[in-house]
């Protein structure tokens, strides 16, 4: 029968993945919001490049119908390269969760039946979580970087 403190400890160590199983919730319910954000903004501009063509009806575009066009057009590529970092980015994380919640299973039964010789393997699994959570917000930054390249690009084009 193990004792109180044996339990405690154990407890303890399970609460480090679940920690991080939270943190990449938070992280995931972020991404989800931008993966809305860019997704929404790719079909206003698509929405907005069908009324620019349909508005002409046949007759050839003037230099500013012509300009914005092109511009939607390099913005929508733009976009959908985000959507795949952030698709990365959240693929990340649900792995990361993935493995910090077999990470803390793993604990819990090699406590209950006495397998000292898992150790190695749960810290492996912990430290590919965190790998895991580190290529997230790898790919989460540089779709921060990308967006601000298409705001600039916006802006310029306007001028």
């Amino acid at each position: 029968m193990p004792n109180i403190n044996s339990i405690v400890q154990i407890i303890q160590l399970m609460l480090a993945p679940g920690i991080m199983i939270s943190a990449c919730g938070l992280l995931l319910l972020g991404m989800n919001n931008k993966y809305s954000l860019v997704v929404n903004r790719i079909r206003l501009l698509n929405e907005e490049r069908r009324k620019v063509v349909n508005k002409t009806d046949d007759k050839s575009f003037n230099y500013h119908e012509n300009q914005r066009l092109e511009s939607i057009s390099m913005q929508i590529s733009k976009l959908v390269y985000r959507v795949g970092l952030v698709r990365n980015a959240v693929l990340a994380y649900t792995a990361a969760v993935a493995l910090f919640v077999l990470t803390s299973l793993l604990i819990g039964f090699g406590f209950l039946f006495d397998l000292t010789k898992l150790n190695s393997f749960i810290t492996i699994l912990f430290l590919l979580g965190m790998i895991s959570v580190l290529c997230g917000v790898i790919f989460a930054a540089y779709e921060t970087y990308k967006g601000y390249e298409i705001v600039n690009f916006e802006v310029k084009i306007d001028e």
